[in-house]
């Protein structure tokens, strides 16, 4: 099997004609040679042999500009209003303040610089630069999916242990971000390995920052790892955990509503309290627990408006990334796909 340079997905290198499709180099594609003259000579007088589709290169240009302004914006906005709550910041607060933090960098380490590779066409800058911006690429896509699962882990120890969280209260989440941050920089250390400035096709003096794979199965590897890591695992996880909380809080419910029912006939059991002994008397004048729901078990509003909306950032998080990992698994594996302007 041969070697070959591929653009990879759009995580990978910028959509169009810079990098989005996966075209495979006729042969492997060697990297320019260290103190060399600046890639790209060749289209010094604005010239490139392999153009793209500059009507959609427009096009792209404006989506990600107004994505990134959109992120830049919107997540500001979150960190500027965690920073002027006048209330103890809670864990829940934690949570989204790096969250937002993750955003940002996906804003700034891979919509950026998507928006400026797709103003030049091609990757202007050294190798180092290229393995750089690959990694910060893939690095923030994973930290916006662990921190989420950091998030929606810790409301779940939240509602159905909640004695865990008596138990190093301040510590725990602390500890939690902190490995989301560290796992997310481990599992895109690999971008260094497989980008690369390259030529795009041998001896054409035109290079890119593009990856090499061995065809066939390089790419579909590289995708369905990335899709798994960022994408399928995550989502498993937070569905695990929210199908728990679900079902925890619906025994909750419905445990408040039978107890609520029982309630009806306290009028008459009141008057026989003396008679039936002092156990029942104390459970309905609050004096012991109810052995039905105690107060740990007992989930207050405001950690159900929590719940509510952990579960809403979760939702947009599947919806928005959904349509993108489902196209990128399918332009790997499905040999008749076709991109556009292909």
């Amino acid at each position: 099997m041969r070697s070959a340079a591929s653009p990879g997905p759009s995580w990978a290198a910028p959509p169009g004609g810079n990098g989005s499709q996966w075209r495979p180099a006729a042969g492997s594609s060697p990297s320019p040679a260290p103190g060399s003259d600046a890639p790209n000579a060749s289209r010094a007088a604005g010239w490139d042999p392999y153009g793209r589709d500059e009507e959609l290169a427009k096009l792209e240009i404006a989506v990600l500009a107004l994505t990134f302004a959109a992120a830049l914006v919107g997540n500001g906005l979150v960190l500027l209003a965690l920073r002027r709550t006048a209330r103890k910041a809670s864990r829940v607060h934690l949570f989204i303040r790096h969250l937002s933090l993750a955003d940002l960098a996906v804003a700034f380490f891979q919509v950026l610089p998507q928006l400026c590779w797709e103003v030049t066409y091609r990757f202007h800058g050294p190798d180092g630069l290229c393995r750089v911006v690959k990694h910060l690429q893939v690095f923030g896509m994973f930290a916006s999916a662990y921190l989420l699962v950091a998030m929606t882990a810790d409301r779940y120890v939240a509602v159905c242990h909640p004695l865990q969280t008596l138990r190093q209260p301040a510590r725990r989440p602390h500890a939690m971000v902190a490995a989301a941050w560290a796992l997310s920089l481990l599992l895109s250390t690999p971008q260094y390995f497989i980008f690369s400035l390259s030529e795009v096709e041998r001896g054409s003096q035109v290079y890119d920052c593009w990856a090499h794979f061995v065809q066939p199965w390089g790419p579909r590897a590289y995708v369905t790892w990335i899709t798994a890591g960022i994408f399928v695992a995550p989502v498993l996880v937070l569905a695990t955990c929210y199908g728990f909380i679900c079902g925890h809080l619906w025994r909750n419910i419905r445990g408040k509503t039978r107890r609520r029912g029982e309630g009806g006939g306290g009028a008459r059991r009141k008057q026989g309290a003396a008679a039936a002994g002092p156990p029942d008397g104390a459970f309905r004048w609050g004096l012991l627990p109810t052995p039905c729901v105690s107060s740990v078990k007992t989930i207050s509003r405001a950690k159900i408006r929590t719940v509510k909306m952990t579960f809403v950032i979760v939702s947009a998080y599947i919806v928005c990334w959904a349509p993108f990992f489902t196209v990128q698994m399918w332009s790997v594996w499905d040999p008749q796909f076709s991109w556009i302007g292909r």
